[in-house]
């Protein structure tokens, strides 16, 4: 197994990301659109938060019994910064992989900004470290 491979060789670079003026019937189009999970809220090189569709589940009525036009109120009372996961872990385009492996392991969240400095370079996902592995073997 390759020890030191860095993230920026698993990541996703230049993700779709979104910044305070998407509404949430924005990010859930996304979501369906391209059968993503994770998104990553900017205001220019700036990272602000991170919004998952575990996000919108947990603001939408139980799926299986809402209407859209349910949910659609529900998205439009409500600002994307106020369901937005704000204060983030994340971690630098250079860092090895088990750097990511050990934070989404001990987290409670299933992806990471990856960082070149202060700027927002990709997204790496749990589902990402588990693909790296399996190569391995």
């Amino acid at each position: 197994m390759k020890k030191r491979t860095p993230v920026s060789k698993i990541m996703t670079k230049d993700p779709i990301s979104v910044n305070l003026s998407n509404d949430l019937a924005d990010v859930v189009q996304i979501f369906k659109e391209r059968n993503i999970h994770h998104i990553p809220v900017v205001s220019g090189d700036r990272l602000l938060g991170m919004i998952s569709k575990t996000d919108i589940d947990r603001i939408s009525y139980v799926n299986s019994y809402a209407t859209e036009a349910a949910n659609a109120v529900v998205y439009d009372i409500l600002k994307l910064e106020q369901v937005m996961t704000s204060n983030l872990e994340t971690i630098q385009a250079e860092d090895q992989i088990k750097e990511a492996a050990e934070l989404l392991a001990r987290g409670s969240y299933h992806a990471l900004p990856v960082m070149e400095g202060n700027k927002l370079a990709g997204i790496v996902t749990s589902t990402d470290v588990i693909n790296y592995l399996l190569e391995q073997f």
